[in-house]
């Protein structure tokens, strides 16, 4: 008859040995869901915001660029060599932020490297690799403008592009800071920059990061300015296919490798030289994204 405390040990020998044998079965399965596709096309497909700077955006040359689209560069290069595939063709495909999860969840792109938050709401659509960046909504306005937070636009025109989580952030903010407010619903980027240099609206809400980039692409350089208030958490990651576990896999053990080189502190300070080291919540993230062997 088997005691207790041997039913406590086999239970617990179990549960140890449950994750080691997962990742053995992982190791010696055959590719399946997209990597199976990328394998056997030796084509990998990528979609990327064309208006995300300095996330994801089209340089000069009308070539993808930016701090994700580096990092998935990077990712393709570790995927090559798990596939035993080299070198993969990377198919480019530009989105918006309002096709951006359809794109990956109906198979025209393997991932989305752009400056995508990962929700509770989106995880029903797609899946996300480890955390990539973290950032918060903010504000940008005219440097005229008086006051440096959401309080001092109280009754003004905010310009927030719709569908996104900074609308679901702003909207938030208002309500727990009893602000009211003329709530303007965009459809890009570069329409709030234009509306509010135009005066159109008082200001425009995005992730702080990106409002940064959008103020360097004024017409008038140092006319606008970003207010203090951070109204939100943001945590960037790539999208995946929803349930696929071999590529989520795949994209993770390659952010790791990544995470532990040398090339992150290059491609970090291409891209945010002028901020600095990492914020100690950045640093946290690319330490949880450093997954053990």
């Amino acid at each position: 008859m088997m005691t207790s405390r041997f039913r406590i040990l086999l239970t617990t020998t179990t549960l140890c040995l449950a994750p080691v044998l997962a990742l053995a079965q992982m190791a010696s399965a055959p590719f399946d869901g997209r990597l199976k596709k990328i394998h056997d096309s030796k084509t990998i497909s990528i979609a990327y915001r064309t208006d995300a700077l300095p996330f994801s955006f089209e340089d000069a040359d009308k070539k993808p660029a930016g701090y994700t689209v580096d990092l998935c560069r990077s990712v393709v290069g570790v995927i090559e060599r798990q596939l035993g595939v080299a070198p993969l063709q990377v198919k480019w495909v530009p989105v918006t932020s309002q096709n951006r999860f359809s794109t990956v969840a109906s198979g025209q792109a393997d991932m989305e490297c752009g400056a995508s938050t990962v929700t509770l709401g989106r995880l029903k659509e797609v899946s996300f690799s480890s955390l990539t960046f973290v950032d918060g909504t903010g504000l940008l306005v005219r440097g005229s403008t008086a006051g440096n937070s959401l309080i001092d636009l109280a009754n003004k025109k905010i310009g927030v592009i719709a569908g996104t989580s900074n609308e679901r952030a702003l909207a938030e903010a208002l309500k727990a800071k009893v602000v009211s407010a003329n709530v303007v619903a965009l459809k890009s980027r570069e329409e709030g920059l234009q509306q509010l240099e135009a005066g159109a609206i008082d200001a425009f809400a995005g992730d702080r990061v990106l409002l940064i980039g959008l103020a360097a692409k004024s017409k008038e350089p140092g006319s606008l300015a970003l207010l203090g208030d951070a109204l939100s958490f943001e945590p960037y990651a790539i999208a995946l296919p929803r349930g696929d576990w071999a590529m989520q896999q795949a994209v993770n053990a390659a952010l790791s490798q990544l995470y532990r080189s040398s090339t992150l502190g290059e491609i970090y300070g291409r891209w945010f030289a002028s901020l600095g080291r990492p914020s100690p919540i950045l640093e946290v993230a690319y330490g949880l994204g450093r997954l053990p062997e």
